[in-house]
């Protein structure tokens, strides 16, 4: 019997398509880690949200960045967010701003109005009726309030940290030393 030589076409012809074939999946592989890549470093959010049954159906913090920034809306953060990221995300500070009025490094809550002052506007701590907005006052700004010392200024403030905002006045109760008397003493100062 004899032996036929391969067709060096055909070998060519296959070493072609199989090069091809390599190929193709090379590049598949390339744009897929790409993606991945572009994925993990982009950030959250950097335009306002229009579409509010996205927000409702996210993993995210969301959260209403309003007053001297320079792109106000709402924005998806990560979880852990604090105001830093939140203002970052809506474009930063206008030269307007009350920069020294917003506590950056406290956490951001899923749903939270975030305001920025102008200079000169009133601050963060306070209603413009002139309560105590127990969501955003800082220790000094509660510790003004009668039967409130610097200790249980501190406990609700960690509570706040740890739960999150208070949706109402009557849930300063959960905070550990307020009980129905100085919640009664504290119900016309405060707002949520």
């Amino acid at each position: 019997m004899t032996s036929v030589a391969p067709d060096s076409g055909s070998r060519r012809r296959r070493l072609g398509v199989g090069a091809a074939i390599v190929l193709g999946l090379a590049a598949a592989a390339v744009t897929i880690g790409i993606g991945v890549v572009r994925t993990a470093v982009a950030p959250v959010a950097t335009v306002p949200v229009v579409d509010e049954s996205a927000a409702a159906s996210s993993a995210h913090a969301w959260v209403h960045v309003t007053g001297a920034v320079r792109v106000p809306g709402v924005y998806a953060v990560d979880p852990s967010a604090r105001v830093v990221d939140a203002v970052a995300a809506a474009g930063g500070f206008t030269e307007e701003a009350d920069r020294e009025a917003v506590n950056l490094a406290r956490p951001v809550a899923d749903g939270e109005l975030l305001h920025v002052p102008v200079v000169g506007e009133a601050t963060a701590t306070g209603a413009s009726d002139g309560r105590v907005n127990v969501n955003t006052a800082d220790i000094g700004a509660l510790d003004t309030l009668p039967r409130i010392g610097p200790a249980l200024a501190a406990r609700i403030v960690a509570w706040r940290d740890e739960h999150g905002r208070f949706t109402s006045v009557d849930d300063l109760l959960a905070v550990p030393g307020i009980g129905e008397a100085i919640l009664e003493g504290l119900r016309e100062l405060v707002t949520v």
